[in-house]
């Protein structure tokens, strides 16, 4: 009940924080102006990532005195998602350089992996691999692709909000399953904060998210997955399926454009989801699309590796399968007028 109430509560403080926020842009001309390599045609307020922000990182302060939250994850989660949160709003009121906001990220990836103890053992076809030290090497690389993935998809109405809603209920509903009912707790606080945030960025979006709200997602939802391999091997192959459309997408779509040659921090329009919203002619159906995913393909398939019916690995080479498909599909990672 307590939780409930939290819950609720963290919801109408991210709604009531997003409308001030979108006031506060407005006033300030903090506008996304449409371009030849945006998804949007009018002009909008940008930012309101930072009430998800404030409320999670309050709330999270309840959650670790009620005991839901460890210490370890309590400061890698606040020094981390803060860190991160504060360099987007910097880069969403002023440009940063791309090296500086990269140096800006492994700095808080080396911050997860100090509290959370480096990289926990992985599990693969029923072998357990202890990376000790090569395993940090490996987790940074990680947060550090998590965050900057998704920041490539926060590129349509909904779609970074939804995604982490769906992704952070799917992982509440696994944890409760396996008997790890208290630390589903932050999961479901995370789910209500960005909700409220969703009432505004739901298709057509009143506000977006910006850098500062994007990159935090990023790198709190890469803490909680890293986090989840100590509590249990399997799980961490269940995060990775949980976000299976952002890692696809923003992969097979990277790896295309490196190909080609084409520099990384480049504006483009070509991952999958950014293909569909321009041929569906509007963003809904593709947020709705990828919510649907997520649930009925992902969620369930993530549970059977949680719960050991199929190994990892295979569950998640069977996930990925047709999202590889439907990039493949709709032409991701193709220069525009090839799509």
């Amino acid at each position: 009940m307590i939780l409930a109430v939290v819950c609720v509560f963290t919801f109408v403080a991210a709604l009531l924080a997003t409308g001030l926020l979108r006031r506060y842009a407005i006033a300030r001309s903090l506008m996304d102006i449409p371009n030849s390599r945006s998804s949007h045609s009018v002009p909008t307020p940008r930012g309101g990532g930072v009430a998800i922000v404030f409320c999670f990182l309050t709330v999270l302060f309840m959650l670790f005195q009620m005991g839901y939250v460890g210490w370890t994850l309590f400061c890698a989660l606040l020094g981390s998602g803060s860190g991160i949160a504060l360099l987007g709003f910097l880069d969403d009121h002023g440009h940063i350089a791309a090296r500086w906001r990269l140096l800006g990220h492994f700095i808080a990836a080396g911050w997860v992996l100090f509290y959370l103890d480096g990289l926990p053992p992985v599990l693969m076809l029923g072998v357990t691999y202890d990376l000790k030290w090569f395993g940090y090497l490996i987790g940074a690389f990680y947060l550090v692709w998590m965050l900057n993935l998704y920041n490539f998809m926060d590129g349509i109405d909904g779609l970074a909000s939804a995604e982490a809603i769906s992704v952070c209920l799917g992982a509440a509903l696994i944890y409760i399953v396996l008997g790890y009912i208290d630390h589903s707790a932050v999961l479901l606080v995370m789910a209500s904060a960005v909700g409220g945030f969703l009432w505004w960025n739901f298709p057509p979006a009143k506000i977006f998210m910006g850098d500062a709200g994007s990159g935090f997602l990023g790198i709190v939802l890469a803490c909680f997955s890293l986090q989840a391999g100590w509590l249990s091997a399997t799980l961490v192959w269940s995060w990775l399926i949980l976000l299976g459309v952002f890692i696809v997408d923003a992969t097979w779509t990277l790896l295309c454009r490196l190909l080609r040659g084409e520099a990384l921090y480049e504006a483009h329009r070509s991952h999958a989801y950014q293909v569909a919203s321009r041929r569906y002619g509007r963003h809904l159906p593709v947020t709705l699309g990828v919510l649907l995913i997520n649930l009925f393909w992902l969620t369930p398939w993530a549970l059977v590796a949680a719960t050991g019916y199929v190994d990892g690995v295979l569950a998640l080479l069977l996930a990925y399968s047709p999202l590889l498909g439907l990039a493949i599909f709709f032409n991701a990672g193709k220069q525009e007028n090839q799509t």
